[in-house]
């Protein structure tokens, strides 16, 4: 049985406000190409699959596209987890259409995905429970016995782990629970199956970045790794965005990441797929498929200056990604300059001068009295920024002033 883990679509996610559905629209293009070039059997979806709760018309166009495709019309099995940025009823709501065709969508702990029936192509599952299901698979000659863990939160686990806030403890409870639940749902594992677990969580040892939004309150949703199956064939993860495995775990136990670099902190991530093969009563093979779809995120720092930046526009460096750009400078950029770069580079996202340091006298609290604002405005400028203010600047500073010292006498006329 080949199976394909993959995780972290993030549908309808920005950056920086400048839309990547095209990037990954891409990327399921890709991903439809590899499943028929690799002829997989078998693929799984741990997770956050769109980026809000909410998700646009054509992120969950592009989901429904995505899963048409995947599934070859019954042709392969697709069994699709919800994370913590999906809303697990909207995920789910196309069920009594996808599970026809065998696209599995699960969206709580203890789903049973033998509520709803099969009824096209080969795909059968052949038993199910609560959180678990035996899978039937086109052109296998073996089942998959499958443990099914969307993400996992107290709310829908449906139970207070503890009533005490100490962190230590709440993490203790949490993750002997999550331990309890592959312990139990484990026993359906059997020695004439292929055994898997699906799941979105945050594994202790796991590498964060920064595009992914905290999924514990000072880390008591952490699991211990050591409380996975040691009888799987394969753990798919996800909730992390670097593809990386878990390397203390009991059995193999992968993060496939996000398809897309989601923030500049995954600037120089590789992304990928996992493929795995499997039969029963042998190890599993695990490869890695990387990915090259969307744009690459670079970070620039030019630390000649505004001219270097300029240069390296000029000459067409990194034409197709997005740039995150850092300018040292012994001044504030102005907006023409700005405007400037991001003509000559249009994928330019952030520009941020960071000035050269150096030595300010700093206004002592009693020289203050008696000082106008905008002179002490213009010393707190210059000792935060190590630079003069620049007259632009200054002149916005004093328009906000005077707006607000009016709209304080239309309040005090109104009053009296």
């Amino acid at each position: 049985m080949r199976i394909l883990h993959t995780s972290d679509w993030h549908l309808g996610k920005n950056l920086e406000q400048i839309s990547r559905i095209e990037e990954q629209r891409e990327f399921i293009d890709c991903l439809c190409e590899t499943v028929e070039e690799q002829k997989i059997d078998l693929i799984l979806v741990a997770g956050d699959i769109y980026d809000t709760y909410n998700p646009s018309a054509a992120a969950e166009e592009l989901f429904y596209d995505a899963m048409d495709r995947l599934n070859g019309k019954g042709k392969r099995a697709v069994v699709v987890i919800a994370g913590n940025h999906d809303n697990p009823e909207r995920l789910c709501a196309a069920s009594p259409l996808a599970y026809k065709n065998g696209i599995i969508l699960l969206g709580y702990p203890g789903s049973d995905a033998g509520m709803y029936k099969i009824s096209g192509g080969n795909i059968k599952i052949a038993h199910s429970g609560p959180g678990w299901l035996e899978l039937c698979v086109p052109g296998c000659e073996y089942h998959a016995v499958i443990i099914a863990l969307p993400y996992p939160s107290e709310s829908r686990l449906e139970e207070m782990l503890s009533r005490q806030a100490d962190e230590e403890i709440l993490q203790k409870a949490y993750s002997e629970k999550i331990g309890s639940i592959f312990s139990t749902l484990s026993q359906n594992f059997r020695d004439d199956t292929v055994n898997l677990a699906v799941g979105h969580l945050f594994l202790r040892g796991g590498k964060e970045s920064e595009s992914e939004r905290t999924l514990q309150v000072g880390g008591a949703l952490t699991v211990d790794p050591g409380l996975l199956p040691s009888n799987a064939h394969f753990v798919a993860l996800g909730h992390l965005h670097r593809p990386q495995e878990i390397r203390n775990a009991p059995c193999p136990a992968f993060y496939s990441g996000s398809p897309l670099a989601y923030s500049f902190s995954e600037a120089e991530h590789s992304k990928a797929v996992y493929i795995i093969d499997a039969v029963p009563g042998e190890k599993a093979e695990v490869r890695p498929l990387y990915l090259n779809c969307g744009k690459p995120l670079r970070r620039w720092i030019a630390e000649e200056g505004i001219g270097q930046a300029i240069r390296w526009c000029e000459e067409g460096r990194d034409l197709n990604a997005w740039i995150d750009l850092e300018i040292v400078t012994d001044r504030v950029l102005t907006a023409e300059e700005q405007k400037a770069l991001r003509t000559l580079h249009p994928g330019i996202i952030n520009i941020r001068p960071r000035l050269k340091s150096e030595a300010v006298e700093v206004t002592s609290p009693g020289s203050r009295e008696g000082r106008k604002i905008d002179e002490l405005f213009k010393d707190y400028f210059k000792y935060r920024m190590g630079a003069e203010i620049s007259e632009e600047l200054m002149g916005a500073f004093i328009e906000v002033l005077n707006d607000e010292d009016g709209e304080v006498e239309a309040d005090e006329a109104e009053a009296s």
